[in-house]
């Protein structure tokens, strides 16, 4: 039942007096008859800017450089849009959004080194729309501040709410609100922000070791057309612009009337850069490896056997073509069952009692020359693997090395490393030992030599040779060299190999 008009004024007062009693007045004369007070309120969905660190990628990396953003402040992303590439010491990843926002702002410009656990980007999230879960992750990575921004951001919410519904009682009342003008001056079109546009732009569609030998030719990657993935450069690209300025400038030119130009004197000055990621990396990791005492052990193996089948398996078609290396890798599996000691990891902390430990596991790290530099995934499993699975695998690896594909997964689990410098040049090579792996092994250049067979007549040989170091300090030579020609046996012999497989 409705009560009659008079009952809800006398309600209205009671509070008013109330109120009065509760507050002390400063300025009786100006006393309302009575304060409105307002029962209901209800507030927008409350936003809030949170920081996205970059995640600990593993590895031990602790940086990565900032290649490119897909992103700028203001732009809307939802979850798993791609917000910005980064280069670390080992490969190319691309990060994703976590959450539905709006980007606030950009705490890296392109080619900046970001560090892991800091802050990437702000976005401003909806708090509302997200689950338990993620709103537990963002509360992690806020922290105490942020909670202090969000209770800031609400309080300044609520008044916006307030004034807005001033607004409309206003409106309600009879005022008029004067309505934008339907077109702006220059002047208040030059207020407005602007995008921001990032330094790098061009100079992201590239990795950190094209972009320095760009500075080593002295040329603008502006200039260069690329035809990568979004139009990033590769080296190829850089070098067909470098031999297109060395053409224009080996064509005679044309005879004016001027008085010729004297020309550029040549410049040999000292130019200071700093280390790309995989070099990075690279030095850290030898600078450790370097403290093992290593002792190196080379053999060589007669290939002629094993380059006969290849043949025939090739014939077959592009996609079956199997090189040397899958051989290798298969024989130096098997040997690895009878000596697992070359397949250990030792671990050795200040203070503490060395540790070594045999790998069940077979991963052989790969290296690989690529554009971005040297690189060593990871082939993982080889004792459960065919010969013709290890050649797949070794092609995909390889294929993803040279488009700057590898993921960090892809760099870590090895137990053993394999490097074949034969693919650039050389024989006899003294490789250095991967922290804290025990033993490596490197493949030279395989030839052609005369020698003599088991009539004593001359035939034509192609040799191959094998180089190992190994940690002496739980490694003796005798064990490396047992090892070492049980592979060169299968090499020889691919019957017993091939018996010798399960």
């Amino acid at each position: 039942m409705a009560l009659p008009r008079s009952s809800g004024l006398r309600a209205l007062r009671l509070q008013s007096s109330l109120l009065r009693k509760q507050q002390p007045v400063t300025n009786p004369s100006r006393l309302p008859l009575f304060t409105p007070y307002r029962q209901f309120h209800q507030s927008r969905t409350l936003d809030a800017v949170k920081p996205f660190l970059l995640a600990d990628i593993g590895e031990g990396i602790t940086e990565c450089q900032l290649i490119q953003w897909f992103v700028q402040p203001g732009a809307r992303v939802e979850q798993f849009d791609k917000i910005c590439e980064v280069q670390s010491d080992k490969a190319s990843v691309e990060i994703t959004s976590p959450f539905d926002g709006v980007i606030k702002k950009l705490h890296y410009e392109p080619d900046d080194m970001a560090i892991t656990g800091k802050p990437l980007v702000d976005i401003d999230i909806d708090l509302e729309e997200i689950s338990e879960a993620d709103a537990q992750k963002l509360g992690d990575v806020g922290g105490e501040g942020e909670k202090a921004e969000g209770k800031e951001a609400a309080k300044e919410q609520d008044v916006a709410d307030d004034a807005k519904e001033t607004e409309a009682s206003a409106s309600q009342s009879g005022e008029a609100s004067v309505p934008p003008p339907s077109g702006s001056s220059p002047d208040a079109q030059a207020s407005q922000p602007s995008r921001p546009s990032s330094k790098g732009d061009k100079g992201a569609l590239a990795t950190p070791a094209v972009r320095r030998i760009t500075r080593e030719h002295n040329v603008k990657i502006e200039d260069i057309q690329g035809s990568g993935k979004d139009g990033r450069v590769l080296k190829e690209d850089v070098q067909r612009h470098v031999s297109g300025q060395s053409q224009q400038q080996s064509q005679p030119q044309q005879p004016s009337t001027s008085a010729p130009a004297p020309p550029p004197a040549a410049t040999r000055e000292d130019k200071k850069v700093s280390l790309t990621p995989v070099q990075s990396q690279m030095f850290k990791a030898m600078t450790k490896s370097l403290n093992i005492p290593h002792f190196l052990y080379t053999t060589t193996g007669d290939m002629t056997a094993i380059s006969a089948m290849r043949g025939k398996l090739n014939a077959k078609g592009p996609e079956q073509k199997v090189t040397h290396l899958a051989f290798v890798l298969k024989a130096l599996s098997l040997a690895l069952r009878h000596h697992p000691l070359l397949n250990a990891q030792l671990i050795v902390k200040d203070g503490q009692k060395p540790e070594l430990t045999h790998k069940g596991s077979h991963n052989f790290g790969i290296a690989i020359d690529s554009p971005s530099g040297l690189l060593v995934p990871v082939l993982k499993n080889v004792q459960d693997l065919s010969i013709t699975e290890i050649a797949a695998n070794l092609r995909s690896l390889g294929e993803k090395a040279r488009s700057n594909k590898l993921a960090p997964g892809d760099f870590s689990g090895a137990t053993f490393t394999v490097s074949n410098i034969g693919s650039v040049g050389g024989g006899v090579v003294a490789p250095v030992i991967s922290e804290p792996q025990v033993a490596i092994m490197a493949i030279g250049r395989s030839k052609f030599v005369p020698a003599f067979d088991e009539n004593d007549e001359l035939i034509k040989k192609e040799e191959l040779t094998f180089n190992w170091s190994a940690d002496h300090r739980v490694v003796d030579g005798a064990e490396c060299a047992r090892c070492a020609e049980r592979v060169r046996g299968y090499l020889e012999d691919p019957a017993g190999l091939i018996v010798a497989m399960r």
